[in-house]
């Protein structure tokens, strides 16, 4: 009997905001450990919450973006567990009345586009840090545990996806493209690598093409795509083997060991009444004005499933259009290239190919670069005039990118503006056609593969200067 995996997943988003969650200290990254805290974040006696408005409209605003349903009314509670990094000894969390339900996401998956439903999208506080002591760095077998609460209180929104997802493929695709949006919109930078977006995941198996569902497993402690992808495809597998050898699969909340590429059983998966939901009584509920959710709504920029569809609209094949979609700064470069009278294609060829290439080179990214989208216009206007050669324009691009000036200044300093003087062309060809009259007559004696040799021996005279187009019409007029 073959089996097929019904994921869904859990994505937690720390948003960018310059105070934390419930209380004025700063939110960043990086900070010495403990020195960005308050009575507030650490839950001392008298303490009060205050919500941070900016998190509730940047939360509301994704939910806009996914077709949600945004609640009129919602309600902070408190989520009752005891953990080292838990100061309180509960979340402030959202439980029954989270501020989004519903909406979804498309995501492009093999064999076409898989609508991913969403049940709701609600905000909390982040944990505290703790670095687990000793050789293996887990809980279990740490020597000491150190404590920073310097992220305790962020605001952390999770978005929490329908079991809709059929593979670790199309949990990976849909995690990338909801950090798309989520950098879009420009409520979190999302960065993978400094725990800003984290998952969590439900996966179980049942018999291909069924209909019900099997006993879920959550795992945990995903930091990453790539972590993502793996850690789902070997619990399928685990769980695919253990029914297929006449087993059970245990509900449990099962943590992603990175080094090891498996998955560890942690705890008994806890339900809901384990956390003992009560609201919040420090915090009256949330109300959301109309006029507040209009002007979110009418501030949603293009989001990038849209953007890609308008690059594909303007010939960019789908590979392009996404790595402009969903580069950092390439859209709206692009997007003011094409403005300057660049052609869409060469423009996002530019982007992709050599601008991208020397960025990495320089160690930089593209809102350090002094490249702007009218250097791409003149640029492709120099090279539809016949006055670059495209290998040149790849050389005066990277002296644009280097800080060099313009295109045109570049060219110019680096002596790289083609020959447009049909005299000074037309000697250079009669030069190289009378220094090899013997591949003269066999072109002439219809052997037109040395239409290229004397091309190249033109090119070599002009210092590479001249354009190979008109070079050839000219060796073959003057070759008769």
């Amino acid at each position: 009997m073959g089996y097929e995996a019904v994921i869904g997943v859990e994505t937690h988003v720390e948003l960018a905001t310059r105070s934390k969650m419930f209380c004025g200290c700063p939110n960043g990254f990086g900070a010495e450990p403990n020195s960005s805290i308050c009575p507030v974040c650490l839950g001392l006696p008298g303490a009060l919450p205050v919500p941070n408005a900016r998190a509730i409209e940047a939360t509301v605003s994704l939910g806009l973006a996914l077709g949600a349903e945004v609640a009129p009314h919602s309600v902070f509670h408190r989520k009752n567990y005891f953990y080292a990094d838990l100061p309180k000894n509960y979340q402030i969390s959202q439980f029954d009345l989270p501020l989004c339900r519903g909406g979804h996401l498309d995501v492009e998956a093999e064999g076409g586009t898989r609508r991913v439903g969403l049940t709701r999208i609600h905000l909390e506080e982040d944990t505290g840090k703790s670095t687990h002591l000793g050789a293996s760095g887990r809980i279990r077998a740490a020597e000491a545990v150190l404590l920073d609460f310097n992220r305790s209180g962020v605001p952390l929104m999770e978005v929490v996806s329908e079991p809709d997802l059929r593979s670790p493929e199309e949990a990976r695709a849909f995690a990338a493209e909801l950090r798309a949006v989520i950098l879009a919109l420009g409520i979190s930078e999302a960065r993978l690598e400094e725990g800003q977006m984290r998952f969590d995941a439900n996966v179980s198996v049942r018999p291909e093409g069924g209909s019900g569902l099997g006993t879920k497993v959550e795992i945990k402690n995903m930091n990453s795509l790539r972590s993502l992808q793996r850690a789902l495809a070997f619990e399928a597998e685990r769980q695919t083997g253990l029914l297929s050898a006449g087993g059970e699969v245990e509900q449990e909340t099962r943590h992603w060991d990175e080094a090891a590429g498996c998955t560890r059983a942690g705890r008994s998966k806890e339900e809901s009444s384990d956390y003992r939901y009560f609201p919040e009584p420090d915090l009256v509920p949330v109300a959301l004005e109309a006029a507040l959710l209009d002007r979110l709504r009418e501030a949603l920029p293009e989001l990038p499933a849209q953007r890609r569809a308008r690059y594909a609209a303007l010939g960019l094949d789908a590979g392009a259009a996404r790595l402009v979609a969903e580069g950092d700064g390439y859209g709206p470069l692009l997007d003011a290239a094409v403005a300057a009278g660049a052609d869409p294609r060469q423009g996002a060829n530019w982007l992709t190919g050599e601008v991208t290439a020397h960025l990495r080179r320089l160690g930089i990214t593209l809102a350090d670069a002094p490249l702007t989208g009218a250097h791409l216009g003149e640029l492709h206007g120099l090279v539809a005039a016949g006055r670059l050669s495209a290998t040149a324009a790849k050389e005066v691009l990277a002296g644009v990118l280097e800080g060099e000036g313009t295109p045109a200044e570049v060219a110019a300093r680096r002596d790289l503006i083609q020959i447009s003087d049909e005299t000074v062309l037309e000697a250079a060809v009669a030069e190289v056609l009378a220094a090899h009259p013997a591949e003269v007559e066999r072109l002439r004696a219809g052997e037109q593969r040395l239409i290229g040799f004397l091309v190249g021996k033109v090119m070599q005279v002009t210092g590479g200067k001249a354009d190979p187009r008109r070079v050839s019409e000219a060796v073959r007029r003057a070759a008769g």
